[in-house]
C-alpha cells in the first residue's frame, strides 16, 4: 500500500514545528530554575550577614536588601516564587536563613513573622521598584516593601515571644528603621544596572 505524500509531509511540518517548540518550552523551565536557584543563593548569602543585639530576638542582617534586589530585579511573581521557594529551603533543613540558621522552629519563632513578610516585600518591591519606574518611585516602592515585612513579623513577634505590642514594636521595628531606610535607597539606585545586567546574560544566554 503507497503513502500518501500529502500526509508524509504535513507529518513532517507537524514535527518540525512541535520539536523547536519542546525545545523553547525547555529553555524558558531551565532558565526559570537558574532564576530561582540564583536568587536562593544571593539571599542565602545575604542572611549570613547578621548582627545579633541583645536586647531583641531579632537580628540585624542584610536580608531585607536581598530581597528588595530580588523583587526588584524579578518582578513581582517571579520575585514572590523566589522567595517562597527560599523559604522552603530552609524549612527542608538548608541552613539559608540568618546566621545559617533554618528548620520550622526558626519559622515559628520571633522571626518567622519577618520570613514570611519577606514575600509581600517581594512582591511589592516588584511591582514598584522595578528599573522602569522614575527613582522616587523605586525608593518609595522599597520603602513600602520594606514596611510589608513589619506588618507581617511584629505582630508575629507579639505571639510567638509573648510580647505586647508596644515591646513588640520596640524591639522589632524601631531599632531597624534607620538601616532600612540606607538598604532601601541603596536597592532603588542599583536596580537599574542590575537589570540591565541580566538583560545582558539573557541575550548571551539565547533567551
Amino acid at each position: 500500500m503507497g503513502h500518501n505524500p500529502s500526509m508524509l509531509n504535513r507529518t513532517a511540518y507537524v514535527s518540525t514545528q512541535t520539536t523547536p517548540q519542546w525545545r523553547r518550552l525547555a529553555a524558558v523551565a531551565a532558565r526559570e530554575i537558574i532564576l530561582l536557584a540564583a536568587a536562593s543563593v544571593f539571599l542565602a548569602l545575604t542572611a549570613r550577614i547578621s548582627v545579633p543585639l541583645p536586647f531583641t530576638p531579632v537580628p540585624v542582617t542584610g536580608q531585607t536588601l536581598g530581597v528588595l534586589l530580588t523583587g526588584a530585579l524579578y518582578g513581582p511573581w517571579r520575585g514572590a516564587l523566589a522567595l517562597v521557594v527560599y523559604l522552603l529551603e530552609g524549612l527542608a533543613g538548608a541552613p539559608v536563613f540568618a546566621g545559617g540558621a533554618s528548620g520550622l522552629p526558626i519559622l515559628l519563632g520571633p522571626r518567622g513573622g519577618y520570613l514570611v513578610g519577606f514575600i509581600a516585600a517581594a512582591a511589592v518591591a516588584g511591582w514598584l521598584g522595578g528599573a522602569s519606574r522614575p527613582a522616587w518611585l523605586r525608593f518609595a516602592g522599597m520603602l513600602l516593601a520594606t514596611a510589608a515585612i513589619y506588618a507581617v513579623g511584629v505582630p508575629w513577634l507579639t505571639v510567638a515571644a509573648a510580647r505586647p505590642l508596644p515591646i513588640a514594636i520596640v524591639q522589632g521595628l524601631l531599632p531597624f528603621l534607620a538601616g532600612d531606610v540606607l538598604k532601601a535607597a541603596l536597592a532603588a539606585g542599583v536596580v537599574p544596572a542590575g537589570t540591565a545586567l541580566l538583560t545582558r546574560l539573557s541575550r548571551w544566554s539565547g533567551q
